[in-house]
């Protein structure tokens, strides 16, 4: 059975609409209210703030699969933050990729601090394994997050840390792709649902990297691959 079918006690809507509404959202520069029209001119009512409620509650679940056919990562991780306005607000999107600019992972927090890293960190390490080679910028609570985890670690098997904004272009030069994509938004509400969407930009944004590592996802486009985890 279908993920989305799974996700809905009742569907009044086809699960490829369902599909392909949440993957537009997610992919391009539309707003609810886009979406919600151009469904009308293809015959089909749809509320925006059903668009909303599918979104919110596909999201987690799509990236629970998707992580299941992740590709591996390298094991030499730029790491950097960006801005993220919530409420008015700024907060914090941390960040990772490796060396051939495949997304290692990503988390939301209200503060830019050692703990906020460490729990960054510790996210990536749970769902990757251990770095061999962090690059990080002049951040002091970076540092201080990578030393909390070399802090009981043999000097052989310690993270390497080095430390250069120039040589972390990579990670900065991907955070564009996320911005490009909130920049048409109305902005978030809360955090909760900030980390939602994000969570469905990033999903989609690794598939086009072609991180997707399906068994029945061979030569299939970007929106094929969606897709197949959804319906």
């Amino acid at each position: 059975m279908s993920l989305i079918r799974n996700a809905f006690r009742r569907l009044h809507y086809p699960v490829d609409i369902i599909a392909q509404c949440v993957r537009w959202y997610l992919a391009y520069a539309l707003s609810l209210r886009n979406i919600e029209e151009m469904m009308a001119e293809r015959g089909a009512t749809v509320d925006h703030s059903t668009l909303h409620r599918w979104i919110i509650r596909l999201v987690p679940l799509l990236d629970r699969a998707f992580r299941r056919h992740k590709r591996a990562v390298g094991r030499r991780w730029p790491m950097d933050e960006t801005y993220i306005k919530v409420k008015g607000e700024w907060k914090y999107l941390y960040r990772a990729v490796d060396s051939t600019g495949q997304t290692i992972d990503f988390l939301l927090t209200s503060r830019r601090d050692a703990v906020a890293a460490l729990r960054f960190f510790r996210k990536a390490i749970r769902n990757h394994g251990e770095p061999k080679v962090v690059t990080i910028d002049k951040s002091g609570a970076n540092t201080a997050a990578l030393a909390t985890l070399n802090a009981d670690k043999p000097e052989k098997e310690a993270i390497t840390i080095r430390q250069s904004k120039y040589l972390n272009n990579l990670i900065e030069q991907d955070h564009r792709n996320i911005k490009r994509r909130i920049r048409s938004m109305m902005g978030f509400k809360s955090l909760r649902r900030a980390q939602t969407v994000l969570a469905g930009i990033e999903l989609i944004h690794m598939i086009l990297k072609g991180q997707c590592h399906h068994p029945a996802g061979d030569g299939l486009s970007s929106a094929e691959q969606f897709d197949l985890l959804a319906v």
